[in-house]
């Protein structure tokens, strides 16, 4: 690391010294979530085996929380404060790519893959909270730590759930690593609000050739939604936006489709604006109902609030960010970097050295994580660490070419670091979680937060079961070999 102050602590030099220790068993577990690659609600090897490092070194492990399958939380220590850490770890469909090479070279073609870097937010997950586990044990310092792993994050659904079951009930701050070009952390509105819905149309089989007539098409509704939906699209605000696919739509041309669906998210900076526009698509979706005489539903898969950040936390957090320090990028690192964004077309400046001051409240950007409802339940901040190399886009194959080399490698052990460094001066300074509980009071003073998710709404868990079942077999052969052993 280089840029770093000294401002620390021995509880946190002995977490510092642990992840450095360990820099090759937070690299192997990286590369393993990597290869595993697995799909929002189907990441079972990549569930079990953090769960499985966090059990062996003394962890209290609950499995399957919220109905969740793939979903944890593990707790360590006792009484208060009570911090929080939690992330994801799934990867996107058709982004296979092997690591370091700067051509789109797919490890198995049309597979998923990490285009986003959610492998390496487990891998720092799990290794800060090992690293903090040993300085309290080594320190005896009071507290609860809990660790949540959350599923499905591309498909934005799994905290909504454990907010609104109770799990963050006790919880006093909280603290959620993703990866990122650079350190960032902010404070104020930092993501939109979302609401994640699939329609389904019901109509009537016939022949579409010969009596077409006897027919009620459920095609026809998704179409006429999408279209109505499209026109609506200039009267929207300026910070509204919703995209969809359409999930099914009929079995074969000759058949007349009696059942069709379109999969939605709607987008906004606000929770209310975000149920506003939701709400509106279902009066389009009644309306192509009506044209088609068809009926349809609705299932909510997920409905999260905007990611907000705490200003008290913000600020702890960009103080380990000064002590930590910037990886200390190597050349063949930095030409990597820049000979990608050369091919991407984008601004070639190679990793980033230097350290960027906080600068006030986030820029909100249109787009949503499902840590929002946690943001509005207890103080929480966003921790972006480097590890991606900057300027390109996630969720393209392009995003994917560092996961699994020596830059992600040095971005998670300087993201852990951050993370552990920042549970320990919970720990040490409780004052500190008083402050942000009470600038958190002011800032979200006048809001009543309320769970967006019907009472009664269950975890999609059949979700993309069916083409990781494709494609596992042919990616088994690529997992690593050796296990992550921290000591």
């Amino acid at each position: 690391m280089k840029n770093g102050s000294n401002l620390t602590t021995p509880a946190k030099a002995m977490a510092f010294e642990f992840l450095d220790r360990n820099h090759q068993a937070t690299a192997t577990l990286n590369d393993s979530i990597f290869y595993f690659a697995e799909l929002g609600m189907q990441e079972h090897e990549t569930a079990k085996l953090m769960t499985d490092l966090l059990e062996k070194s003394g962890f209290r492990v609950e499995r399957g929380i919220a109905g969740f399958p793939t979903g944890f939380c593990a707790t360590y220590g006792e009484g208060g404060p009570v911090v929080a850490i939690h992330t994801e770890y799934d990867s996107n469909p058709d982004n296979s790519q092997a690591p370091g090479v700067v051509a789109h070279t797919p490890i198995v073609e049309g597979a998923p893959g990490h285009c986003e870097g959610h492998n390496v937010n487990g891998a720092v997950l799990i290794a800060s909270a090992l690293a903090a586990k040993t300085a309290m044990d080594e320190f005896g310092l009071k507290g609860t730590l809990k660790v949540f792993g959350a599923p499905a994050e591309e498909q934005v659904i799994s905290r909504p759930y454990f907010v609104r079951d109770g799990w963050f009930d006790d919880v006093d701050v909280a603290f959620t690593p993703h990866i990122w070009g650079d350190y960032s952390v902010g404070y104020g509105l930092i993501q939109s609000a979302l609401i994640s819905a699939v329609f389904t149309f019901h109509g009537e089989t016939a022949h579409a050739g010969v009596a077409p007539w006897k027919g009620r098409d459920a095609l026809d509704g998704v179409v006429l939604m999408d279209m109505g939906l499209a026109q609506y699209r200039e009267h929207m605000m300026p910070t509204m936006r919703c995209q969809r696919v359409i999930t099914h739509g009929g079995n074969q041309p000759n058949v007349v489709p009696r059942t069709a669906s379109v999969w939605w998210y709607f987008r906004d900076t606000s929770a209310e604006g975000a149920m506003s526009l939701f709400e509106h698509a279902k009066t389009i979706a009644q309306g192509a109902a009506l044209m088609t005489k068809t009926t349809y539903d609705v299932n909510v898969l997920s409905a999260v609030w905007p990611v907000r950040g705490n200003r008290t936390l913000a600020e702890l957090v960009q103080r380990q960010f000064e002590t930590v320090g910037q990886p200390d990028w190597s050349a063949d690192e930095d030409q990597l970097a820049r000979k990608l964004q050369q091919e991407a077309k984008v601004n070639v400046t190679g990793l980033i050295s230097e350290i960027t001051p906080q600068r006030g409240p986030a820029v909100q950007k249109p787009a949503a994580n499902d840590a929002g409802d946690v943001s509005w339940k207890v103080p929480m901040v966003k921790i972006f660490f480097p590890g991606n190399i900057p300027n390109i886009m996630f969720h393209h194959w392009a995003a994917g070419v560092s996961l699994a080399t020596s830059i992600a490698h040095k971005g998670a052990t300087a993201g852990a670091k951050v993370v552990a460094a920042s549970i320990l001066e919970c720990f040490e300074n409780p004052q500190i979680v008083d402050q942000a509980k009470s600038t958190f009071k002011d800032e979200i003073a006048g809001t009543a937060f309320k769970s967006m998710l019907p009472a009664d709404q269950k975890p999609p868990v059949e979700l993309n079961r069916e083409m990781m079942e494709r494609y596992r077999p042919l990616m088994t052969k690529h997992y690593v070999k050796d296990y992550p052993t921290f000591v």
